[in-house]
């Protein structure tokens, strides 16, 4: 019987280890950095509205959580949460845009309305709105 219970301690504080240091792992786990990464679609502001005002369901299981590189003419520039930038870039659609949101406040200065650029970022979703999140500038000003 001690033999048993001796087991199940060691068991449990095993697997509580583990569990902590899984925690810890993840707690830590930095955003991939999309610069370095090449991304799953690379299209236009107005076609990937235009995709899911078409379809939603088949351009949700498309872009969701994967990574698309957008270009686009930037329509408006907002601070965002937690020292974040939300870009807006134009679509065909008056009351629909794509929103990228980049984790730095700190913009080019040749980016501003107006300015043609491409995007890389997350697709999270459409809400009226294209998402993208964890965006960087992946070619400035084009």
């Amino acid at each position: 019987m001690k033999r048993n219970l001796k087991t199940a301690i060691i068991i449990s504080a095993i697997l509580v280890i583990a569990g902590a240091a899984a925690g810890y792992y993840f707690y830590n786990l930095k955003p991939k950095d999309l610069g370095k990464i090449k991304p799953d679609f690379y299209v236009t502001s107005a076609e990937l509205q235009r995709s899911f005002e078409e379809d939603e369901e088949a351009a949700i299981s498309r872009y969701v959580d994967k990574i698309i590189e957008v270009s686009g003419v930037v329509s408006d520039i907002n601070p965002g949460e937690n020292s974040t930038m939300n870009i807006s870039l134009k679509t065909d659609n008056n009351f629909s845009s794509v929103i990228c949101t980049l984790t730095s406040e700190v913009l080019p200065e040749e980016i501003r309305v107006g300015s043609r650029i491409s995007i890389r970022g997350v697709c999270s979703g459409y809400l009226m709105d294209v998402l993208l999140n964890n965006c960087v500038i992946s070619g400035g000003s084009l």
